[in-house]
């Protein structure tokens, strides 16, 4: 099979569009620029498609390099047959690639091997030819030496013949489907750690099927089994397989038929049922591990995506209770102008004073909206701030401060604010992130967010990579400022990395900005294909090319400049005008393929427009304070902060969050919670449980 089909039978993509995109990514293209400037070739396939066509690629890259030293260590045996060539060239699964090689693995020292030294092997083979002759008395002329008695010749046999059960190719692929379709997840309390284990009630004698046994389920389980509070195993129908391996192995009415039953059950506990338990767990686990880092990038790029408040200068504060209130005040560009420590809470209770600074600085620096981070003493330095009265309307934010702390202790923020302590640093980013969400989370590993389900548990390779596509994919989506942006915002700028933004941040520096595209090719080590991977995403406002400031890439400006003069009017005469535009057709302007007059339209019509939605303020009840304030049947406003894939969690203005249950999303079946509600979204909903002991709050949507 070669590499095209083997992914078109994972993607069901077209044959042509794979290969258009293998070619452009084995090219060095990346993602975000197949996606937006090379759908003409790749058929409009989106991220996702072609990210899909990737991993398939990678995959059968492992699959291929496996055969190829599967064959090399058999061949260096002499016992690669063209039969077994064969069948390893045309297996694309792992598990059984490794099927095939096991009978040819180098072994540490089993007693199938102990009892081969011994010579049994012989009486092995006549137990399998199933004759008429008694075992007691085929085993007589092999009792010699070490071996004592028929009994001990017998069972040498017996390890023999169940070491070729376990290697039998055939048997090991049966069994897995049964494995994988039928088995039983289950799990038990140590009763030596119930105590410890409370959190984990749900599962102390648990039983479910372990196909359908829910992600987030198995990888709580997997958890408290690596923590030592559960034991997890996995159960099959004995009987079944016994019987399976019966009509397999036993033919006939033979006096050697006991042994062979003897031997497969022996070769079924010892041998395969543990081997194929971890599989079934292992693939179990990968697929948990998927579904989570799923769940979790989608919350990351919803996160990344939220709406921004722009360019205005905010007073953030980073809320406390003993140490005090950390305020900050930030201008249009993000730079710190100053910052102060207020105590308007227990112990000091210094409310009136606090208010007075927030008054005279909010004055002092012409601030047009408050930020206040979500952590301790959240709501009850919104309740303080609400009762300023200022000279004109302030708007007042919640903000998710998850992750601030991380940011604050970092050399990025050790380098932004080499004068300043992790207090200040970490007020400063809560309202970097009221400003622009997106410019300031790509300063912090992704994992520190707090939007992920269970993030410790998974692979972590697999989950590095996945977030990482998704932050590259949200800030190609929105563009970048080429002239404001940080150089840890433009590292994931498609075609750039760490050097090539430090480069152009020194070169910004050097030359008083960029007033054109073009510029970027003067820029050190940004070659042409850098520029062709980067012009696209990168804006330049009030430059000397209105196109600069656009999605449009640099490569179809004289199809732009071809199309306006085939109007009589100039690029600049184009730009906004939606009447032209939307009159127009491409089979006038055959030069364009069809896709890039599309996005060319689009974004002429509004240049350089942000794809994130407006800032909107959220009213808590005032009511509402602590949990105790909550009872049943209340609603209440509130903001989701993570979606999972049993339900979404909801901030209503105290310490604890709720937990709206996939089943209470909606009036109909849920499977997947993402498709109802999202990160960051308003919602209004209802006390339906509520357990103050345990600090746990179930809500209900209220449409």
């Amino acid at each position: 099979m070669n590499e095209v089909k083997y992914i078109l039978n994972h993607t069901q993509l077209q044959s042509k569009n794979i290969e258009a995109t293998l070619k452009l990514l084995s090219e060095g293209a990346t993602i975000p620029f197949i996606s937006r400037y090379r759908k003409e070739a790749t058929g409009g396939l989106d991220e996702v498609e072609i990210a899909n066509i990737r991993d398939a690629s990678l995959q059968y890259n492992k699959i291929t390099d496996r055969q190829t030293t599967i064959k090399k260590a058999i061949e260096e045996q002499e016992a690669l047959t063209d039969e077994l060539r064969n069948k390893i060239n045309a297996c694309f699964d792992l598990n059984e690639l490794e099927d095939l090689y096991l009978p040819y693995k180098k072994k540490r020292k089993t007693r199938a091997e102990a009892a081969r030294q011994l010579g049994l092997e012989g009486l092995a083979k006549l137990i399998m030819s199933q004759g008429g002759q008694t075992p007691e008395d085929a085993a007589k002329r092999f009792v010699k030496d070490k071996v004592n008695d028929a009994e001990a010749a017998l069972a040498g046999a017996r390890d023999i013949i169940a070491e070729w059960i376990n290697e039998n190719s055939a048997v090991r692929s049966r069994l897995r489907k049964s494995y994988s379709n039928y088995s039983q997840l289950t799990s038990k309390v140590v009763k030596t750690k119930k105590e410890e284990a409370e959190k984990y009630r749900d599962y102390f004698d648990y039983s479910s099927s372990l196909k359908k046994c829910p992600s987030y389920r198995f990888l709580a389980i997997y958890r408290a089994n690596k923590e030592g509070l559960l034991r997890m195993k996995v159960v099959v129908d004995e009987d079944h397989i016994f019987d399976f391996l019966h009509r397999y192995y036993v033919k006939g009415n033979s006096p050697m038929n006991e042994q062979i039953e003897l031997a497969y059950e022996d070769a079924y506990k010892r041998l395969l049922h543990p081997a194929l338990e971890n599989e079934a767990l292992s693939e179990k686990k990968t697929e948990a591990d998927i579904s989570a880092i799923k769940v979790f990038s989608d919350n990351l790029r919803q996160l990344l995506l939220a709406p921004p408040l722009g360019k205005r200068r905010i007073l953030a504060i980073d809320p406390g209770f003993r140490t005090g209130c950390k305020v900050v005040c930030i201008d249009e560009a993000g730079e710190l102008l100053t910052n102060a420590t207020i105590f308007p809470h227990a112990p000091q209770r210094e409310t009136d004073k606090a208010k007075s600074k927030i008054w005279q600085l909010v004055e002092a620096h012409k601030i047009d909206a408050i930020a206040i981070g979500n952590g301790t003493a959240s709501r009850e330095t919104e309740f303080m701030v609400k009762r300023i009265k200022f000279k004109t309307d302030i708007d007042i934010f919640v903000v998710s401060e998850d992750g601030a702390s991380v940011y604050s202790a970092s050399s990025i923020a050790r380098q932004e604010f080499p004068d300043y302590d992790v207090t200040v640093r970490g007020a400063v980013s809560i309202g970097r992130r009221l400003m622009d969400p997106l410019a300031e989370l790509v300063k912090i590993d992704p994992k520190s967010i707090g939007v992920g389900q269970y993030q410790h548990e998974v692979d972590q390779k697999l989950l590095k990579e996945s977030l990482d596509d998704v932050v590259i994919s949200a800030v190609n989506e929105v563009g970048v400022n080429l002239n404001t942006a940080s150089p840890y915002l433009l590292s994931y700028v498609s075609g750039l990395g760490p050097q090539l933004a430090e480069n152009i941040v020194e070169f910004r520096r050097e030359n008083n900005g960029f007033s054109s595209r073009k510029q970027l090719k003067k820029v050190k080590r940004l070659g042409e294909k850098a520029f062709e991977q980067c012009a696209g995403f990168l804006r330049i406002t009030d430059g000397k090319i209105p196109l600069d400031n656009s999605a449009v890439h640099p490569e179809s400006y004289a199809a732009i400049e071809k199309m306006a003069k085939q109007l009589n009017m100039t690029v600049e005469d184009l730009i906004g005008n939606a009447e032209v535009l939307d009159s127009l057709k491409q089979s006038d302007f055959s030069y364009i393929d069809a896709f890039t007059f599309e996005d060319i339209i689009k974004e002429l019509k509004k240049p350089g427009r942000d794809p994130r939605k407006k800032v909107k303020v959220l009213e808590f009840d005032s009511t509402v304070n602590t949990i105790d304030d909550l009872s049943v049947g209340k609603k209440l406003n509130g903001i989701v902060t993570n979606v999972t894939n049993f339900g979404a969690f909801v901030n209503i203005g105290i310490k604890e969050n709720g937990l709206i249950h996939k089943s209470n999303l909606a009036n109909t079946y849920v499977e997947n919670p993402a498709d109802y509600i999202k990160l960051h979204e308003h919602v209004t909903v209802e006390v339906i449980q509520l357990d103050v002991a345990r600090k746990r709050i179930g809500l209900k949507r209220v449409e």
